[in-house]
């Protein structure tokens, strides 16, 4: 949906079981794919720092996610956030395939802070995307085509049609909503658990402001939600 009020929030229920929740969004408009890539090799640096000796298990955002995945009822070794997915391949690998000059930016980012981003095309959400507990009767979007229906109660970000874009929260996104060539406006959402979460997403929302307005020649909105201001505007 384009040229009317949109909005994103988290459920009062996720606020009320997940209190330490820091999340960070950013809303764009003039994203095309035709533009340089981003310059990521200073975040995959940070990467490589932060798992020089260690495994991104050890980290405290990682760990932070697998805590609430284990609250959700997910065994967090076999669901693994998309941070925690990322920062594992790009270990084993040593890089991250090209895919689209945002993607590859909110990847880069992702495995320096350790935190999740999901970037969503905005033109493929319909009016709302909230994050709150599936009813059951949500429908999914798989990459590959099929279509999934959540489990009640699983936590998944979903507009006003009950299309989930991303299920068991940070864990897999949708094909409907992924960021590709003819994506115009897009929706990032950042989210973290750790004890530092705030002062950390504040710290990655604004490197993701700068990165998107120099690469772009955009001016995106952004906005540090909280429990007492949980709804952004875009």
């Amino acid at each position: 949906m384009i040229g009317g009020l949109m909005y994103f929030r988290h459920a009062d229920a996720i606020w009320r079981d997940f209190p330490e929740l820091a999340p960070g969004v950013l809303f764009a408009d003039g994203i095309g794919s035709g533009v340089d890539r981003p310059d990521v090799a200073r975040f995959a640096a940070i990467a490589q720092g932060r798992l020089a000796g260690s495994t991104e298990a050890e980290l405290p955002e990682i760990r932070a996610w697998r805590r609430a995945f284990s609250r959700m009822g997910l065994e967090p070794t076999r669901y693994r956030s998309a941070s925690e997915s990322l920062l594992r391949r790009f270990r084993k690998e040593g890089s991250l395939p090209e895919i689209h000059p945002l993607v590859d930016l909110c990847n880069a980012v992702s495995l320096a802070f350790a935190i999740p981003i999901a970037a969503f095309d905005v033109a493929e959400i319909s009016e709302h995307l909230e994050v709150r507990y599936a009813t059951g009767t949500e429908t999914y979007l798989t990459f590959s085509g099929e279509v999934e229906t959540p489990a009640e109660r699983e936590v998944v970000f979903a507009d006003a049609l009950g299309r989930v874009h991303a299920r068991r929260w940070t864990n897999r996104q949708s094909g409907l909503s992924a960021v590709r060539p003819a994506t115009r406006s897009v929706l990032l959402v950042a989210e973290a658990l750790h004890d530092s979460a705030h002062a950390d997403v504040e710290t990655l929302l604004t490197a993701l402001v700068a990165e998107v307005s120099s690469t772009w020649s955009v001016c995106p909105s952004s906005a540090i939600l909280s429990q007492a201001s949980p709804r952004f505007d875009f």
